[in-house]
């Protein structure tokens, strides 16, 4: 058992770093339009924005990960912040859209480095019978950093520019690293002394971005090519590990056992079916409602201020009640909250929208917290980092698919082209498509959740 003080000190850390990573993304989604205006980009082109850092960060997160777990989670997570001061100074700075999206992509990497990490040190800081209820106060953390970021990203881009949204976590980040170096006074290392998996690493890394980067170009030939590539890289990757003798992400996990392979499936099919879902209503109500970034940034607030309150009190219930059925239930909730919004037209009320939002804050914040401790729950402590590294990856990637998939449905129904009044009809097609197909997917990952079996702590 670690004094009062260091577990005090590890759960500031978790809360400061679980909100800086999706208040930067949240407020990102309301600069999206001024972006695109000042470097005159295509809507193609601009979901590459998002979708870069979240393809740095899924690429890298197994690794580190298992880094962490070798030489160090303390370690791993501070030299993470440093990055992602340092990549935030760069994309408040940047000249082009390439500049960007490449400085973009070095914020990934350092934000991998914190999501690999935060999970398995807050997992080892804390008993198993407060686990619940700390990864829900850290879960709560996530979901305000995602609702206070349109609130602020749009009233920063409205009177400061986009680029002063790069520029507003770098004090929590600060706050960061000062906890870290001279309060958390421990480090974790179960798998101290076993090998790294370097070549599986890069086979890892390989795939995924040519999975990613081939779906981004459909539905031109050349994306087809580029996913087989990817999808061909994968399968390497998994005779790879299961013939290395320490492999960087042991496929035994997954296939014995049942817990993490449905829990983080059920992860990866959540993330998914919702996180464009700030992406594309900004682009509702600023283009087709006509709204400010500010105004548009607090109704979207509805959704992540629901989550904040609500994830404390589903994590406290998965230390009360089997994980399994209290996720479930929050699954089943996103799907009620999606469907509607396949609905959604040049008339839609405000009210209408804000309805939907609320019941998949409620959705996610009953899912995420016991979901995340259930896979957390399912493992050695020596894996730790790697299943804090599969948490954050099944996010992410779930993630890049929602995010490719948007860019897939407005490459054929609006095409390379600056979103205007022209195409708005355009738009709202596109808008319902993904909604549908949300939907349909949010609805599958309802039985992928509930067939994971027991999952409680002892």
């Amino acid at each position: 058992m670690y004094p009062p003080s260091l577990r005090r000190a590890a759960l500031i850390i978790a809360m400061l770093s679980s909100f800086i990573t999706p208040f930067m993304g949240s407020s990102i989604n309301l600069a999206l339009p001024a972006i695109a205006k000042e470097f005159k980009i295509d809507a193609v082109i601009l979901t590459w924005i998002p979708t870069a850092y979240l393809l740095a960060s899924a690429v890298c997160l197994v690794p580190f990960g298992r880094l962490a777990d070798l030489y160090g989670r303390k370690k791993i997570f501070g030299f993470g912040i440093v990055a992602f001061v340092l990549s935030s100074l760069l994309c408040a700075v940047a000249s082009s859209a390439l500049q960007l999206i490449l400085f973009r992509i070095l914020q990934g990497i350092g934000s991998a480095m914190i999501f690999a990490t935060g999970l398995a040190i807050l997992t080892s800081a804390f008993p198993p019978h407060e686990r619940g209820k700390v990864l829900g106060i850290s879960v709560a953390a996530v979901y305000t950093g995602l609702s206070t970021g349109p609130v602020l990203g749009g009233l920063l881009t409205q009177h400061f520019t986009w680029r002063s949204v790069f520029l507003a976590n770098l004090p929590f980040a600060v706050a960061i690293l000062y906890l870290v170096l001279f309060r958390l006074k421990a480090e974790w290392a179960e798998a101290k002394g076993e090998a790294f998996d370097f070549m599986g690493s890069v086979i890892y890394g390989i795939g995924l971005t040519g999975i990613v980067c081939g779906v981004s170009l459909l539905p031109s030939i050349g994306s087809l090519g580029l996913i087989f590539f990817g999808v061909a890289a994968l399968c390497a990757f998994v005779q790879w590990e299961r013939r290395t003798k320490s492999p960087v992400f042991p496929m035994d996990l997954f296939t014995t056992n049942r817990v993490f392979a449905f829990s983080s499936l059920a992860a990866f099919i959540n993330y998914s079916a919702t996180f464009a879902i700030t992406f594309l209503l900004s682009l509702y109500l600023q283009h087709i409602k006509g709204l400010t970034p500010r105004d548009a940034g607090l109704i979207l607030i509805s959704q992540p201020v629901v989550m904040a309150a609500c994830s404390p009190v589903a994590g406290w219930l998965s230390d009360k009640i089997e994980p399994r059925i209290v996720a479930t239930a929050g699954m089943l909730l996103t799907t009620i909250g999606l469907v509607p919004l396949i609905f959604l037209n040049q008339e839609s009320s405000i009210p209408f929208l804000l309805t939907g939002l609320v019941i998949l804050g409620i959705g996610f914040a009953l899912f995420s917290s016991p979901n995340t401790n259930a896979i957390m729950s399912s493992v050695e402590k020596r894996f730790y980092g790697l299943a804090s590294g599969a948490v954050g990856t099944m996010r992410l990637l779930g993630m890049m698919l929602s995010m490719s998939t948007a860019t897939v449905v407005f490459a054929l129904f609006i095409g390379r082209v600056e979103i205007n009044e022209a195409n708005y009809p355009a738009l709202v097609k596109s808008i319902r498509v993904l909604f549908t197909l949300f939907s349909m997917l949010c609805f599958a990952g309802i039985f992928s959740s509930m067939v994971r079996g027991k999952s409680r702590l002892p």
